[in-house]
């Protein structure tokens, strides 16, 4: 395949799963942290690190989600819920060192 190609569908596929996960928040009000980590542009990958992190500061900040399920692959898996509120609470205390993570910080702190 031509690189340039390449990166183009990489660019879709991208732009896609961020606007698939930020409707899914405006229509339910809530979402896990790696859904609101996916809606402001990362990769699934940097999501699920970004959001790993997240949890950690919302035990610290006292924030406490809604308690779901989520399905993948017929597995239902236990999962925490927040709203753009409360993600924008954990975000204020979350520090990172990456500079593409501090801009996904500050993100999610205006997204309330």
């Amino acid at each position: 395949m031509i690189a340039s190609n390449r990166t183009r569908r990489a660019t879709l596929r991208n732009r896609q799963t961020a606007n698939r996960a930020a409707a899914r928040i405006r229509r339910r009000g809530t979402g896990t942290l790696a859904t609101h980590c996916l809606a402001v542009g990362l990769t699934p990958r940097e999501a699920q690190s970004v959001a790993g992190s997240l949890r950690k500061n919302a035990k610290k900040a006292g924030v406490i989600g809604t308690v779901g399920r989520s399905f993948r692959k017929g597995a239902a898996r236990v999962c925490t819920r927040y709203t753009r509120a409360a993600v924008a609470l954990i975000a204020a205390i979350y520090r990172p060192r990456k500079p593409a993570y501090r801009l996904v910080a500050a993100k999610l702190a205006l997204a309330a």
